[in-house]
């Protein structure tokens, strides 16, 4: 694994100092809704550290190993997780677009739904 996604890693891994480091000034990331719905683009690091501190406050514990990859070529970088949390666990892959050495565009496919249900947002 490389520095920049193994970095990526670890600030889902809780590090958000890495944030400034990492991801673009102009970051953009596209990702369903945890309960459903159709993509949504949202903008800006600060918004994305929010939402990875948010994930980690609802989910303590919250630990994401890469289970594939990174397979790159350039601009891109996919990784395949696998994250807990306790009792809950689900999948996902990142898709990742680098320019000027950091994360500049994120793509989320991750089974939200099955997440969802096991915190008890949504009925099974």
């Amino acid at each position: 694994m490389n520095d920049l996604t193994q970095a990526w890693i670890d600030f889902w891994n809780g590090d958000l100092t890495l944030a400034d480091e990492i991801v673009h000034d102009d970051f953009i990331w596209h990702v369903a809704p945890l309960t459903g719905g159709p993509s949504q683009d949202h903008t800006g690091r600060a918004q994305l550290v929010e939402w990875v501190r948010g994930s980690h406050e609802t989910m303590p514990g919250l630990k994401f190993t890469v289970q594939v990859g990174p397979i790159s070529q350039d601009p891109f970088h996919v990784l395949r997780w696998f994250a807990e949390a306790g009792q809950v666990s689900f999948h996902g892959t990142d898709i990742l677009r680098v320019e000027d050495g950091k994360i500049a565009e994120y793509w989320l496919n991750a089974d939200g739904l099955w997440a969802a249900q096991q915190l008890g947002l949504i009925p099974s």
